[in-house]
């Protein structure tokens, strides 16, 4: 019997479908993976980005977005092989603070040369995974994160957010020097247990703001989608508040409550509420939970993310709804820590917190028995299927049927969002557009990686003197 050179490969050979036999397939040895990893230095940097408009100011946390920076990152290594990484910059999720001290594009500046920063600290250096090398700059970029900020207290996802192309290009460029062809490839074996599922579908999440009609809701459902993302913690006082997220689900309840679709267990539609930490007393929000049971829709809740500031470090076990913790778990310590405190789900942000960190967030979470699914950044469509490759992965969310679970809201946001779309090397792949509210995650989708590895020529031509 040939022995499979990936998960994929024991997969289609063995002819197990869904979840992986993981056990088995690391009793039959991926040289992939147990090949020991070359060291690959770094010889030349280079960064660019373009500023993206957006359809609508995109507001939360207390701010208005009118655009978004794409940072472009290039690694060349002392081989001759070089890659390119992306990152869509957000200062307003990552440091709130920043954000307000700032003009918008001060502070995409900052961030700009956090990044600009982490490639010189980069440049020169020598790395065997692209772990070891976030682990080894990070105290580094984040110290100087707080020096160009003059904020003490900026938070780690400021400097994560800041990383996220660099450390693209890193996991690119380790592929390339190590002759891994896909994404699967890439995983390090310690980290295989929480990424092991290849599932078929991955539920497409929008994104509806305080501003979206309760109509665009019924409408959001009507065409498929089944699980959205829906902000409360809406302004005004924490009376003021709580009486406006009330009346808001209320009239989510009465529009879609009866509706019923076949991904959940239960038949129901599964309700998703963002409240970026709005909500400063626990007395607060289990008002929300009772008012839920009211209305007949405390069933249907599965999850309440971030609901508390990330400085409010109480216990929050005896809540009776699932609480998600995201900007909050900037690392693989914070979340464990967020998890201690009764937080029941990790939302993962490959594509703002580092490929890198989030494997170690998604086992960290695993470990623990803590279900994850993937959060967006308002990433463009590039970013999108990075993330899709780690939700593709992971476990499914509890209450639902064999679905990985993906946040995607840049298609409502971006003015350009189909220009953008001509830029992704697998544009013509059946994964790319949701399909009645569910991603397809094709055979090709695993072959291809969602077309991650191949080159981007709009962005290769970037650097093209580079190259010379």
């Amino acid at each position: 019997m040939t022995i499979p050179t990936s998960r994929r490969e024991f997969l289609r050979t063995t002819g197990v479908a869904g979840t992986a036999t993981l056990a088995g397939f690391e009793a039959m040895g991926s040289p992939a993976l147990q090949a020991k990893a070359k060291s690959i230095t770094i010889s030349d940097v280079g960064s660019n980005f373009e500023r993206e408009p957006l359809i609508r100011p995109f507001g939360f946390k207390g701010g208005f977005m009118t655009e978004i920076w794409q940072t472009v990152n290039y690694l060349k290594s002392s081989s001759g092989k070089h890659s390119i990484g992306l990152c869509t910059q957000n200062v307003l999720w990552s440091d709130a603070q920043v954000f307000a001290a700032h003009s918008e594009s001060g502070g995409n500046a900052l961030m700009f040369a956090l990044t600009e920063r982490v490639l010189q600290i980069m440049k020169g250096q020598s790395f065997t995974t692209p772990i070891e090398l976030l682990d080894n700059i990070l105290p580094e970029v984040y110290a100087y994160g707080q020096k160009i900020t003059a904020n003490q207290q900026l938070r780690k996802t400021f400097a994560l957010n800041a990383l996220v192309g660099t450390d693209n290009a890193a996991w690119l460029l380790y592929a390339a020097e190590n002759g891994l062809k896909t994404f699967d490839e890439i995983i390090p074996k310690a980290y295989l247990p929480a990424l092991s599922n290849h599932h078929k579908q991955a539920a497409a999440i929008p994104l509806m703001a305080y501003s979206i009609p309760v109509g665009e809701i019924r409408e959001a459902v009507e065409q498929g989608y089944f699980f959205m993302k829906i902000k409360i913690g809406q302004p005004g006082t924490q009376e003021e508040m709580l009486e406006k997220d009330k009346a808001r689900l209320t009239a989510i309840h009465q529009a879609i409550g009866m509706v019923r679709t076949s991904y959940s267990k239960d038949g129901k539609l599964p309700y998703y509420f963002d409240a970026n930490g709005r909500y400063e007393k626990k007395e607060t929000l289990l008002k929300l939970i009772d008012h839920a049971r009211k209305i007949g829709a405390f069933d249907q809740i599965a999850i309440i993310e971030e609901p508390f500031a990330e400085e409010l470090e109480f216990d929050v076990s005896d809540i009776p709804v699932r609480l998600a913790s995201d900007e909050s778990a900037h690392t693989d310590e914070d979340a464990i820590k967020r998890i201690q405190m009764g937080y029941k789900a990790i939302a993962l942000k490959a594509i703002a917190k580092t490929l890198s960190m989030t494997m170690k967030i998604a086992q960290a979470a695993h470990e623990r028995n803590i279900p994850c699914f993937c959060a967006d950044l308002t990433v463009n469509p590039i970013l999108v299927d990075w993330n899709k490759n780690v939700a593709a992965r992971l476990g499914s969310f509890p209450g639902l049927e064999n679905l990985g679970l993906i946040e995607s809201n840049g298609h409502q946001n971006y003015k350009n969002w189909n220009t953008m779309m001509g830029y992704h090397p697998g544009k013509e792949g059946a994964w790319v557009k949701a399909t009645k509210g569910v991603y397809e995650l094709t055979d090709e989708f695993y072959r291809t990686s969602g077309g991650i590895f191949e080159p981007m020529p709009h962005y290769e031509e970037m650097f093209a003197a580079q190259k010379k």
